[in-house]
């Protein structure tokens, strides 16, 4: 039977898995634009937008890897429940604090923690949930949840914000949080001891299992190679969020609400096109490549996301502009439009692909580990970049940080080709 993107929707404990992937993913994501906005809003500054970005990086930081072994030696099922839980709670406890930025920051610093225990054990089940053969479907499905919630996030951000208002909307993010863990909760694993971390005569040791994590990383190549792609794909989308308020307000000249479904939602939709196209075409296709054409691509997208209105007064697109309806007309909100999507799809060929790879030369009761390190990377690696992004874009422009961001991605791709060891 040919295999597609759908394939694991037909294992029931994927197909769980998914549902409640959706749920969680949409309210995390809407959490973190309304944190963005919010902050912004009372704000008006970059920097303090560094700030609420680094409220939910630190922690991965400081507890990704510490998270990713005790994960191993706890049910994953069960942390991934509780885990939604509470943060659905703390939540709701923002709610209170709206008129205090303090609390707001370190609301959200919690919540970013027990985050930092739901990832160890929310990839790493993926393969306990499907047969081998639907892994990259499985993935692939993963990343339209992932991604396509972003999509749903952002483009109901802006509405939900003006219908709802700041409390009612954390109340809705809420439930969508306990829906989420609900559907966690139907998971039925064939093996329940693949939860958790077969058991042994030597007594558990943090430290021990630390330097195993490490001993794994640095010795396979294939690994660590997959754990940085993995890392730089979300270290951009971090930098971009840190970006994209001044990004509107200096480039675009839109107001910051009207943003997300202006560049966010196409670049979401980019997102789920790329990792239904990679689950559906490429089951037998070198996945180094397609890693390589999405650093490149995400690379040239961001060096002319800043010069849309260049593009659009180029005699060619004015041509064009002729022939078309004023409504249809290719302008600077367009241009960016595609170059958000493609910056989706982009993204998608490294993410489908090096999780993957990481799951396929991973055993199971590493797993957990292995993702919170990557937590941690992602988190170490995002601290300079998003504060520099931040205090530069203030003091030299949003266009040219993003300009620099897109040269170095073209670079790096292009010098993959030829270093293999990269």
């Amino acid at each position: 039977m040919k295999r597609n993107a759908l394939s694991a929707l037909k294992e029931k404990a994927f197909a769980y898995l998914w549902i409640g992937e959706i749920f969680i993913q949409i309210s995390t994501n809407l959490f973190n634009f309304f944190l963005i906005l919010f902050v912004y809003k009372i704000t008006e500054s970059n920097i303090a937008v560094s700030g609420a970005v680094l409220s939910f990086t630190i922690p991965a930081i400081l507890f990704g890897s510490i998270a990713g072994v005790y994960v191993d030696h706890w049910n994953k099922k069960k942390v991934m429940i509780f885990a939604t839980v509470i943060r659905a709670i703390l939540v709701l406890l923002m709610i209170v604090y709206l008129n205090n930025i303090v609390m707001i920051y370190l609301i959200s610093l919690l919540i970013s923690i027990l985050v930092q225990f739901f990832i160890p054990a929310e990839v790493p089940i993926i393969p306990l949930t499907v047969t081998r053969k639907n892994l990259l479907s499985a993935n692939a499905l993963f990343g339209v949840a992932l991604f396509g919630s972003v999509l749903l996030a952002y483009i109901l951000s802006g509405p939900l914000l003006l219908l709802l208002g700041d409390e009612k909307l954390l109340f809705v993010l809420a439930v969508m949080l306990l829906i989420g863990a609900f559907f966690v909760f139907l998971i039925k694993i064939k093996n329940p001891t693949q939860l958790i971390r077969k058991k042994d005569n030597k007594k558990f040791n943090f430290l021990n299992d630390f330097r195993h994590t490490l001993f794994l990383v640095s010795k396979a190549g294939a690994v660590s190679k997959s754990l940085f792609l993995l890392a730089l794909s979300q270290v951009l989308v971090l930098v971009v969020a840190t970006l994209a308020p001044g990004y509107a307000s200096q480039v675009l000249n839109i107001r910051v609400e009207e943003f997300p479904a202006l560049f966010a939602a196409p670049a979401a939709l980019g997102m789920v096109f790329g990792a239904i196209f990679v689950g559906d075409k490429y089951h037998s296709r070198p996945k180094k490549g397609i890693i390589r054409t999405g650093i490149i691509l995400s690379g040239i997208a961001m060096s002319l996301l800043p010069y849309g209105s260049e593009i659009a007064s180029r005699d060619i697109v004015t041509t064009i502009n002729s022939y078309l309806p004023q409504a249809y007309s290719i302008d600077i909100l367009s241009i960016m439009g595609m170059l958000a999507f493609l910056l989706g799809i982009s993204n998608a060929f490294v993410f489908v692909p090096a999780n993957t790879i990481l799951q396929e030369r991973t055993k199971d009761e590493v797993r957990g580990k292995i993702y919170g390190f990557l937590n941690s990377i992602i988190g170490a690696v995002s601290l300079l970049p998003v504060i520099v992004a931040g205090g530069l874009s203030d003091a030299i422009g949003v266009s040219v940080v993003i300009t620099g961001i897109g040269f170095s991605l073209v670079a790096f791709g292009i010098l993959t080709i030829f270093v293999k060891k990269i």
